[in-house]
């Protein structure tokens, strides 16, 4: 019996590459699942093809803590190698064994086995295999669950109260075995947060001040969705006797993202799609950890939450995304892929004529025909379609495959 649940929303993007003679590799933040899609992909295999033989090492083991460098990996897949070409190399978490783009690239070259692994770095994986592989693999990038895998992890119908509790609970892939108890969910995302810094920021990247990275990730949690600027905060600290220097903020910031903790949204012109230097956003990938790290209230952080499971999705469906400004005015969100493009402002209520007039305002501004959303928590849609622009409810626009046809 099958010890997962399907992701199909992955597993079906990969599922054309394999047999194709490019390494897969599968990114995203620790915990976030992508073991687990390795496996449903080594069941597709088997599936596709019987006489496929698996060669599976995970940095995770034990067992597998004598494969510590490239040569060691190259002489295991070797050893497990059979003397056909349906051999299949799944390795999890990669960037554990040194200098695995020199046995990645030989086994390639020479068509030993199709390569798959998962790894939870940016800067390495990007950056060696950019280096060393250029043109020869393909990168998927794992998010935690939707709202839709929510609720079918966790055997949820789609109501307010559960939608709540994904905006509390975040989807960790995990926790559908804690039975939905804050505090124990809590606690392991309390954990969880610890590794993630402590393997793939602190160590990994070298960081000596281990207590202002922790501060930073706090301040990033109280101001999730607020322009961001790092020499603001480096004033800011001086003015506290703390002194902290630019660059050594940038560089923190640069570890959190290089771990898929948090991701940088920056500031592009509506028109013409200028990128600003100055001026960014950060969101969390999880809102479970996001919540975790802070005391928060639902009421008062509503507007972050909305914002921040806004963008991740748009991520998970393929977009590029951009915080829009458009002269004074600021558009929460534009999203890109291919020659598609969606503007989305983001609200919690629409309570009176102001909002409403500075929501719809600041699209109705942009001269062009591209969809146009205000996203908001309202259960009645007090303007539906105003001049174009779609009023739509949150859980609607995240249950929502295709984004460009709601």
């Amino acid at each position: 019996m099958k010890s997962y649940i399907p992701r199909p929303l992955y597993t079906e993007r990969i599922q054309p590459f394999i047999d194709k003679q490019l390494i897969k590799v599968i990114t995203g933040q620790r915990r976030i699942g992508k073991s687990y899609i390795l496996r449903q992909l080594i069941d597709v295999v088997k599936e596709q093809n019987p006489q496929a033989n698996i060669i599976y090492v995970d940095k995770e083991r034990l067992s597998f803590s004598e494969i510590k460098k490239d040569t060691d990996l190259y002489d295991y897949v070797s050893s497990a190698s059979q003397g056909h070409k349906y051999n299949y190399l799944f390795v999890d978490e990669i960037q554990e064994i040194e200098n695995f783009q020199y046995c990645l690239r030989s086994l390639l070259n020479e068509n030993l086995c199709d390569i798959y692994c998962t790894g939870s770095n940016a800067k390495i994986l990007s950056g060696e295999l950019a280096t060393y592989l250029a043109g020869r693999y393909i990168e998927f990038h794992v998010h935690s669950l939707s709202y839709a895998e929510f609720l079918r992890f966790n055997q949820l119908q789609d109501s307010q109260e559960s939608f709540k509790q994904y905006l509390i609970l975040g989807g960790m892939p995990y926790i559908y075995n804690l039975a939905l108890d804050e505090n124990i969910i809590f606690e392991y995302l309390r954990n969880v947060y610890s590794t993630i810094l402590l393997k793939d920021v602190v160590m990994r990247e070298s960081i000596r001040n281990v207590q202002f990275l922790e501060n930073l990730v706090a301040y990033l949690a109280d101001n999730t969705g607020s322009l961001f600027s790092a020499q603001n905060i480096s004033k800011y600290l001086k003015s506290q006797q703390i002194n902290i220097p630019t660059q050594t903020i940038l560089n923190y910031l640069k570890a959190l993202c290089n771990s898929f903790f948090i991701y940088k949204a920056q500031r592009a012109e509506v028109q013409g799609m200028k990128i600003f230097e100055i001026g960014e956003k950060y969101y969390f990938e999880d809102l479970g950890l996001h919540n975790s790290i802070r005391h928060f209230d639902f009421r008062r952080d509503i507007n972050k939450l909305m914002e921040n499971v806004v963008y991740i999705d748009l991520l998970r469906h393929g977009y590029q995304v951009y915080v829009g400004k458009s002269g004074e005015k600021e558009v929460d969100f534009i999203a890109m892929k291919h020659d598609r493009k969606l503007y989305l402002q983001v609200a919690y209520m629409l309570y009176d004529d102001a909002i409403i007039k500075r929501e719809f305002g600041n699209l109705l501004d942009i001269p062009d025909n591209y969809p146009k959303y205000v996203v908001t928590m309202d259960e009645m849609q007090y303007m539906n379609n105003y001049q174009g622009i779609k009023q739509i409810h949150l859980r609607k626009f995240l249950l929502a495959e295709d984004k460009e046809r709601l």
